[in-house]
């Protein structure tokens, strides 16, 4: 007899980030699953709802706090609890009307970004820590954070590792090899850059648009040209 597949659940959360560049952490309230830890705020995306309609929604009714401006696409992490499957759909929020308030009764913390613990945050989000330290715009090749190339082969300094992609075969194949996020070397069709962005759970920066633009089409942030100096 076989098991049941587990079920899956499609979460929207945000890094909620104030004018000092802290993020906004939540303290998971008695009750829940692993109580006490600390986790990005969100909840369920109910069924047929958009993402960002669902995330602007989860935001109001759990911190009392309204978006002004297009969140950006940060990454998405599967992540399997013994209860089941949780899908992660994480973005930034830099633009909001209010202060946030415990509206649901859970505790809240500013964290500066160097000081994110993965340890005491949820099991799912050691992925989100490390992509929070990718920049919107990407214009060196190499920083003490990531490095930018051909290869998917684990850094010395354990760096983040970028691959260069010039369409979607090479995205998938990068993907699946481990790449932690990629760069489209050429300015694809709109369709094509959005079906990439889709389709790749990484940070894909993209190329000739703005970053709001790029934030529209589901990449996390735009390539400059000094790239390709």
């Amino acid at each position: 007899m076989t098991r049941p597949d587990k079920p899956l659940t499609h979460v929207v959360a945000a890094a909620v980030i104030d004018l000092a560049g802290r993020v906004l952490i939540a303290q998971r309230p008695p009750g829940k699953h692993l109580t006490g830890r600390w986790e990005f705020p969100g909840g369920k995306l109910e069924a047929g709802e958009d993402r960002r309609a669902g995330l602007a929604r989860e935001l109001r009714e759990e911190l009392g706090i309204t978006l002004i401006a297009p969140p950006r696409p940060l990454i998405r992490v599967r992540h399997t609890y013994d209860y089941g499957e949780v899908l992660i759909d994480m973005w930034v929020v830099r633009q909001y009307l209010g202060e946030p308030r415990r509206l649901e009764g859970q505790a809240l913390r500013w964290c500066p970004q160097d000081e994110l613990d993965p340890a005491e945050l949820l099991p799912a989000d050691g992925p989100i820590v490390a992509a929070l330290r990718m920049p919107e715009r990407l214009s060196l090749a190499s920083t003490r954070d990531y490095v930018l190339g051909n290869s998917t082969e684990t850094d010395a300094a354990g760096r983040l590792r970028g691959v260069w992609c010039a369409g979607m075969a090479d995205a998938m194949a990068a993907s699946d090899a481990g790449a932690d996020f990629l760069v489209l070397r050429d300015q694809l069709s709109q369709a094509e850059t959005r079906s990439i962005c889709e389709l790749v759970p990484i940070p894909v920066y993209v190329t000739g648009v703005g970053v709001e633009e790029a934030w529209e089409i589901g990449g996390t942030g735009i390539a400059v040209s000094s790239l390709w100096l």
